[in-house]
């Protein structure tokens, strides 16, 4: 089974990304920043992470170049998932090593299709 790692300081948009990339039979980790995650990355890295840009304590893309720095920190697939839409912000996520981009609100058939395009299912 896959893994997932699900970085938001939102409770209610982790919730809702579990119950769908549950259903698309991922084993599912949360966090609540970058720092959280960071941490556990540094002890399992997951296949994917879907990540939030705004975040207390450490950001989105901070935790992206952290984590490309990392052994092995250039396997997992990670996906933007944010309301920073504009160009300046997908290029720089795509520039600091993100796969995808997805924007919020999302559902179940828009994280389908953005997993499906990057070979997570």
């Amino acid at each position: 089974m896959k893994s997932c790692l699900i970085v938001d300081d939102s409770k209610v948009i982790r919730m809702v990304a579990k119950k769908i990339l549950q259903e698309l039979s991922f084993e599912t980790q949360e966090a609540e920043d970058g720092k959280i995650a960071l941490d556990i990355c540094m002890k399992k890295l997951p296949d994917a992470i879907l990540l939030d840009w705004n975040m207390p304590n450490m950001n989105g893309i901070d935790f992206l170049r952290e984590l490309r720095k990392l052994p092995g920190g250039e396997q997992p697939i990670v996906v933007f998932c944010t309301t920073e839409n504009d160009i300046e912000h997908i290029q720089e996520a795509i520039s600091a090593g993100a796969n995808e981009y997805i924007m919020k609100p999302f559902d179940s058939e828009i994280m389908q299709a953005k997993f499906s395009q990057v070979g997570l299912l």
